[in-house]
């Protein structure tokens, strides 16, 4: 039964145990850490990685890259197969356990254990990004069109409370060391890394009880992935003949680049460029966290009143200024300033990229399918994103050019969306504009 309160607390509660990973891991400690201990014995920042020397900022950003083109790789496969088989919540938990076990081991990351230690962050990312492909086809499975986009900015806002309050504990290890048994702030940043496994692992059983497992299909001579490349095929057919689901998608790759880039770089830049302290930097973080919980809510407001496309539209003006404004900003202050606009739109544009391209597809089981495309299209953005950010401050040494290639993203990104009609979705699906 669609729109149970029951279940839909259980799916939202999945954003709660997993975004401590991208706060903690991604976004704050893990970035922090990861600066001052990959370092070369001088303590010199151009470390040996599997035999070849590269600077440990871009080795941050080719990690990130690497893990989520794999996962585009994956995850089609695997989502193919959990339609066919009717059993998507254990692909979901398969990737839950690898990224929270991984995390885990983050706990043994020192100078001397760095190779292990980015092959866990990578595997980490990995486990993370291949569940969410899973979680978000739940989403038109367990609700009605009209509650997309509130379900959506919902479980954004879960996951960014979950995230804060964790977030809380670990500085208060880390800022309160002596409360601890004056352990060492290298110490209380590992110990931050395994909380986050065991927070993942723990909150995620409470969503596993109660999603469904899916539909099972009437079974076809062959094997599992033979069949789930030809449930792969089919949806891909039904997707050729729905345009503006695939615009949208185009626009989502372009304006998602530099969206998840600067989600995944931020913290570097302010360590890098601006010479920030780590607690100012992990403060900042926790801020746009607050920020994008009203933000989430708002946009799924604004999309009430707009449409989703001019809402989507909006965001993305916002992030070009924020790019601008990057550009320039020398100061403390004005990183804080900036990071409060972050947030706002932060969350607004991930939960309504989310809740569109749910009324874009088909009423169908074929749900793990339809979203393994957004996934795809989701994770090379980022591969695209943060390769181009990391190519172009090794060639020109200035991670400010590659802000600049970030604004350049948006403009495309707006372009885009601008081909997509827009209208207020009471119910309406946005594919019957083709024929209106």
């Amino acid at each position: 039964m669609k729109n149970d309160p029951r279940t839909l607390r259980a799916w939202t509660l999945y954003d709660w145990a997993n975004s401590v990973h991208s706060l903690v891991i991604v976004s704050s400690i893990f970035p922090v850490y990861f600066s001052a201990t990959a370092l070369n014995d001088a303590g010199g920042p151009v470390i040996n990685f599997l035999g070849f020397p590269i600077k440990n900022s871009v080795l941050f950003s080719y990690t990130v890259s690497a893990a989520f083109l794999f996962t585009a790789l994956l995850s089609p496969v695997c989502s193919a197969i959990a339609d066919y088989s009717g059993n998507k919540k254990a692909f979901m938990k398969a990737f839950c356990y690898t990224g929270a076990i991984s995390c885990s081991l983050l706990y043994f990351f020192t100078q001397e254990t760095i190779t292990f230690s980015v092959i866990c962050f990578w595997l980490s990312l990995i486990g993370w990004s291949g569940s969410i492909v899973f979680y978000n086809s739940y989403l038109p499975d367990i609700a009605t069109e009209d509650q997309f986009d509130r379900v959506s900015a919902r479980g954004f806002s879960m996951g960014y409370i979950g995230s804060v309050l964790l977030m809380v504990i670990n500085l208060l290890v880390i800022l309160k060391r002596d409360w601890f048994g004056n352990i060492s702030e290298g110490m209380a940043s590992r110990i931050a890394f395994l909380t986050v496994g065991l927070w993942w692992i723990g909150f995620a059983q409470i969503p596993f009880r109660r999603l469904p497992d899916g539909t099972k299909k009437a079974r076809e001579a062959g094997n599992y992935l033979l069949n789930g490349f030809k449930e792969l095929g089919h949806v891909w057919t039904q997707l050729q003949e729905r345009p503006l689901a695939k615009r949208f998608l185009v626009a989502f790759f372009v304006y998602n680049m530099g969206v998840q880039t600067v989600m995944y770089i931020a913290t570097i830049f302010g360590s890098d460029e601006l010479k920030l302290p780590g607690q100012s930097l992990i403060i900042t973080i926790l801020l746009i966290q607050l920020v994008a919980i009203p933000g989430a809510y708002s946009f799924s407001r604004l999309s009430e009143r707009l449409g989703n496309t001019y809402a989507l539209m909006i965001a993305v003006v916002i992030w070009i200024v924020i790019c601008g404004c990057a550009y320039f900003v020398q100061t403390e202050n004005q990183f804080f300033a900036l990071a409060g606009v972050v947030g706002l739109v932060m969350g607004g544009i991930q939960s309504l990229s989310r809740s569109t391209y749910s009324k874009l597809i088909p009423a169908t089981d074929d749900t793990a399918s339809y979203f393994s495309f957004y996934d795809v299209t989701e994770k090379t953005s980022i591969v695209f994103g943060t390769l181009l950010y990391g190519l172009i401050e090794q060639l020109t040494g200035n991670m400010r050019n590659s802000v600049l290639a970030l604004l350049v993203l948006f403009v495309l990104g707006f372009m885009l969306l601008w081909r997509i009609p827009s209208q207020k979705l009471y119910g309406i699906r946005l594919e019957k504009a083709e024929v209106s």
